[in-house]
């Protein structure tokens, strides 16, 4: 009910009271599910930090990190999940993004919520990684800087299955160049 309040008119100009309304709840029910209206549209933001958390914590022993989260990438992308950034239906939410620069301040802040959790998780789990905060760094930047470049091939119009190839060949092109920086081995 929301997107489609936001996708008519965008989300600066909607309200959580009318948000609310159309639900058919309170605003404070909302809000006890999502602190900031930018949450709610925004809500896959704990979801993916903890999807990388989870990969990096629940690896096989010996596998290191980045092969846990280059899986992890994989998996999103073969199965169309939102948090790959491919899908034809994708390109309407990113609009949503671009046209609010709450939204966009937002997006960013989720950035740094990915990793800090990824830096957590690593530093918990990874003793052999001696920087985790810089592999996680470079870990989401990689994975971003794939993700916006195919986010905006499908604001540019072109169809997902267009895009799914090259998306899957600039993450392995990505998890290499980190391997290569961060090879697995003694602490």
């Amino acid at each position: 009910m929301a997107t489609v309040l936001f996708r008519e008119r965008g989300f600066d100009r909607v309200t959580v009271a009318e948000i609310a309304r159309a639900a058919g709840v309170s605003a404070m029910t909302v809000f006890n599910y999502f602190p900031r209206k930018e949450d709610l549209f925004l809500d896959r933001i704990p979801e993916a930090a903890d999807l990388c958390a989870r990969a990096v914590r629940g690896r096989a022993a010996g596998e290191h990190p980045l092969t846990a989260l280059r899986r992890l990438a994989l998996e999103l992308l073969d199965s169309g999940h939102p948090l790959s950034g491919v899908g034809d239906r994708y390109a309407g939410f990113w609009r949503i993004v671009l046209d609010s620069p709450t939204l966009r301040d937002r997006a960013r802040e989720g950035v740094g919520e990915l990793e800090d959790a990824l830096a957590a998780a690593l530093a918990e789990s990874a003793p052999e990684v001696h920087d985790p905060r810089l592999l996680a760094a470079l870990a989401v930047a990689a994975y971003r800087t794939v993700y916006v470049t195919s986010a905006g091939r499908l604001l540019a119009g072109e169809r997902a299955d267009a895009i799914g190839e090259d998306h899957r060949r600039r993450l392995t092109e990505a998890f290499d160049a980190l391997e290569r920086a961060f090879p697995a081995g003694p602490s």
